[in-house]
């Protein structure tokens, strides 16, 4: 660039002319519309990235579910004998670092108590020292997805143990029974029951009764034989 020579006028801007259209132009009522087509432009892209998730939460889910195949394989017996178990579960590994990565993670839910958000009961243990609803066992592994529930586990939770039962007292035979309490054998009534009617009346003070004599009422004396006043036995008359 040349240095310009004093004294040289400087050139002044020329301004552009504006079309008439663009003055005809609503400016409010444009800028609405920009902004409407902005908004429906954002909803599609979130309504694409939804599709996309929902897509991606499909596909995880049924890669756990292959997951889940891959561990009852793994403990086949026919499996086991052949030496393909150990095949099985590298397979599983790989699958379960390809999840991590995807932000997939398995829940550890023994020891805490049961949140229907995270589990589902589908089965109860009676534990003593535990807290009801306490998780001891997961049937089906729940996994997480970053911070979301990508599929919730099916637990056994812990029950109060029931009360230890009263022990029944032995039955005892009663005066009148059939049978000894200890033996089972039966018992004679007819001879206990003379024997106890002997000794009741002897425990209530009653004298055995003397047999009846054979002479007359009030005499002393022998059979057919009276006496008098005076100590004399009367004849009888014939």
């Amino acid at each position: 660039m040349t240095p310009q020579e004093p004294g040289t006028p400087v050139p002044t801007a020329v301004p552009m002319e504006v079309p008439q259209r663009a003055l005809d132009v609503d400016l409010a009522q444009a800028f609405s519309q920009l902004l409407f087509r902005a908004s429906l432009l954002q909803r599609l892209r979130d309504d694409d990235a939804r599709a996309a998730r929902a897509a991606q939460r499909d596909l995880l889910g049924l890669l756990v579910d292959v997951d889940d195949a891959l561990a009852a394989l793994s403990l086949d017996p026919e499996l086991v004998r052949l030496g393909r178990s150990s095949g099985i579960e590298a397979t599983r590994r790989r699958l379960l670092g390809k999840l991590a990565k995807a932000g997939v993670r398995p829940m550890r839910l023994e020891g805490m108590a049961a949140d229907p958000g995270l589990s589902e009961i589908v089965g109860t243990e009676p534990r003593a020292g535990l807290e009801p609803e306490t998780v001891v066992q997961s049937v089906v592994t729940g996994f997480f997805w970053n911070e979301e529930v990508l599929r919730r586990a099916q637990v056994v939770v812990a029950t109060a143990p029931p009360p230890p039962s009263a022990e029944q007292p032995e039955p005892t035979a009663s005066a009148g029974g059939i049978g000894s309490a200890s033996t089972g054998e039966p018992v004679d009534d007819h001879g206990s029951a003379e024997n106890s009617g002997s000794v009741d009346r002897t425990t209530a003070g009653q004298a055995p009764t003397a047999p009846p004599a054979t002479g007359r009422a009030g005499t002393g004396g022998k059979a057919g034989k009276s006496w008098s006043r005076s100590g004399r036995p009367k004849r009888r008359k014939r």
